[in-house]
């Protein structure tokens, strides 16, 4: 990793370069001189102040759209970076592939002050509009780098100290750009460090999720790093390579130019495909060890019912990356790490579950399932926890043991977990962290052995940084997250309705759609997911009448009205001008909402956010002064 030059150094070099036309051979990084070369090269004044326009609102909203997949597949490490970027006073930032920023999260009266040199979602963070500066220089010279200080290209910008990689995506492209920020004057050593690992986990994601029906080989020097974000991969289309990560290329000492011209057997001896790790040698005589994946099986594109559905019920479709997901989460429960599954309602999260529960080693034990949203605050603390004979009034006599203690051996899994009391947080992460139960009443702490699965449809970063989840216990139970796709994002939603429908028992019931029908139930959004689908379905099998396929008025008068794509819901739009708003934004509404609940006691509200008192009344008046 090169380290940034000195303040004085770089002076040094800035006078060198811009005011004597030299070199600054040795004062400054090779990249960092290569992008002063292209800026002046354009035309670029280093004594003028950069002048850029954020895009629309509107042009930004439709951006967001056509990056949806890159933020969704970021956001685990996008959450992960805010919170060491709330602690290092620095803001995380992701970019498209030309570097306008998407997102930015982190410290907010930072973010607020990176706003006056426009580093702030819709502005373009390019060289060609912003000279030298991590963000663009990364996409330009395809590898991480650290801009610090005086190292930017233009004058504002020596406020800041910046790290950045490029995102590549299976075939060499570029994807996007993931940034941490932060003030010059505090110098953040492990930034660069932290955001290539991020981006790691990212482009392995990306490829994880891209190669449906192609063969994938894992390889490494140490098989504990197989399965990992560490591991070295290459996609192949029978016998030809199609698709890698860097790790993979450079192991082998290839470039992405080596995509669709290898082949297998010019990089290895003969390998065997199979579920097990082995060693494998290169043609170079490097002997390792990886694992190629057996003949792909053929994309499962009908719902089934199976186990992990419950009677009466389509089981969601899963997609080939959730299938790599489920079969991850498995090997993940075997190793006890949680994992968070994350998705709207109806889309399958407890059936997912339910299916890593039937796959893993700890089938043949309980699976408890608590969703955290039903149970009553009054109850939730005993129901999990259970409670000693006369722990409280109407406890029955025996006591109870509690649902922890039920899964012992099996799978606890704890639906909504975003909707669990504050207060019970704490407890629920001491009997994590401690792998014992302590019942209400008293008596000797219980040891308990599960493995954890949790699922939630709130965005949990927000509710960490509102302050009404916490965030040790956030990252107790998020250390693998799994997105599940929503119904509208999945391709051929004709050839899904047609199949739920006949695994239904429709088409055996003499009923069917006509086509104009199944036309608007493809078009739908289906904003309730497979539970929606599955009602409606069940509702139209009963009102068919045998030889008269269902027409269009048979159907709800919302899925009637769908002659576009369906607008978003009042929850959804709700949602969206929630992720909208700026950190800060979020973070003081959550305090005013709390010191209103506290009775304008300060000391109160800032007791259940779990913040300090000063930092409460300080925010609160920096908001009044600003806006009065």
């Amino acid at each position: 990793m090169t380290i940034p030059a000195g303040t004085d150094t770089v002076q040094a070099a800035r006078r060198r370069f811009f005011d004597e036309g030299g070199m600054p051979d040795g004062l400054v990084a090779e990249p960092i001189l290569r992008s002063w070369q292209r800026c002046t090269t354009q035309g670029l004044d280093v004594g003028a102040r950069p002048h850029v326009e954020p895009v629309s609102a509107a042009a930004l909203k439709d951006l967001h759209e056509q990056n949806e997949r890159l933020r969704r597949i970021t956001r685990p490490e996008m959450t992960a970076l805010r919170a060491e970027a709330r602690l290092t006073d620095s803001v995380v930032i992701l970019t498209d592939a030309n570097g306008l920023v998407l997102d930015m999260v982190g410290n907010a009266e930072f973010a607020g002050r990176a706003s006056r040199v426009a580093l702030r979602p819709g502005v373009p963070w390019n060289e060609d509009a912003i000279g030298t500066n991590a963000i663009g220089t990364a996409l330009v010279e395809r590898r991480p780098i650290s801009v610090h200080g005086g190292e930017h290209f233009f004058e504002p910008h020596r406020i800041l100290t910046c790290a950045a990689a490029p995102i590549m995506d299976p075939r060499g492209g570029l994807a996007g750009v993931l940034d941490m920020s932060g003030h010059a004057s505090v110098r953040h050593v492990h930034a660069l460090g932290l955001v290539r690992l991020a981006v790691e986990q990212i482009e392995h994601r990306l490829l994880e999720r891209s190669f449906e029906g192609h063969r994938i080989l894992r390889f490494q020097s140490e098989a504990e790093l197989i399965g990992t974000a560490s591991e070295a991969v290459l996609v192949f289309e029978e016998d030809r390579l199609v698709a890698a990560n860097r790790r993979g290329l450079r192991l082998l000492k290839l470039g992405w130019d080596a995509l669709d011209t290898a082949r297998i057997g010019e990089l290895f001896d003969k390998i065997a495909a199979g579920e097990t790790i082995q060693p494998i040698r290169t043609r170079a005589g490097e002997t390792l060890l990886g694992r190629f994946d057996p003949e792909p099986a053929t994309r499962r594109s009908t719902p089934t019912i199976r186990a992990g559905a419950r009677p009466g019920e389509i089981e969601p479709f899963f997609d080939a990356a959730t299938h790599t997901a489920l079969k991850r989460a498995v090997r993940l429960v075997a190793a006890d790490v949680p994992v968070l599954v994350h998705g709207e309602t109806g889309s399958g999260k407890e059936v997912f579950a339910r299916r890593v529960h039937a796959e893993s080693a700890r089938s043949g034990a309980p699976f408890v399932a608590v969703n955290c949203a039903a149970l009553p605050e009054s109850l939730i603390e005993s129901e999990l926890f259970g409670y000693e004979e006369g722990a409280f009034t109407g406890a029955r006599r025996q006591g109870q043991a509690g649902l922890l203690r039920q899964a012992h051996g099996g799978i606890l899994f704890l639906d909504e977990i975003g909707d669990m009391p504050l207060a019970l947080q704490a407890r629920l992460l001491r009997a994590l962290q401690d792998k014992q139960v302590v019942p209400l009443g008293g008596g000797a702490p219980v040891p308990v052995d599960f493995a954890l699965l949790c699922a939630t449809h709130r965005p949990l970063a927000e509710l960490v940084a509102s302050g009404a989840f916490r965030s040790d216990l956030y990252f107790r139970i998020a250390q693998y997250v799994v997105e599940l796709p929503a119904l509208r994002t999945l391709a051929d939603r004709r050839e899904l309705v047609s199949a739920a429908f006949e695994s239904l028992g429709g088409t055996a019931s003499g009923a069917s759609l006509a086509p104009g029908t199944l036309d608007k139930l493809a078009a739908y959004e289906w904003p309730g997911n497979f539970r929606q689908l599955t009602g409606t379905l069940r509702a139209l099998i009963a009102l068919a009448e045998p030889g008269r396929p269902l027409e269009p008025d048979a159907l709800p008068a919302e899925i009637v009205a769908t002659a576009a794509p369906a607008q978003p819901t009042p929850t959804t739009a709700r949602a969206e001008e929630k992720e909208d708003r700026s950190l800060s934004d979020v973070t003081l509404t959550a305090m005013q909402e709390a010191l209103e609940a506290a009775g304008g006691n300060v000391s109160l509200a800032a007791r259940r956010l779990g913040v300090d008192r000063t930092t409460l009344y300080r925010r609160l008046l920096w908001k009044k002064q600003t806006s009065g």
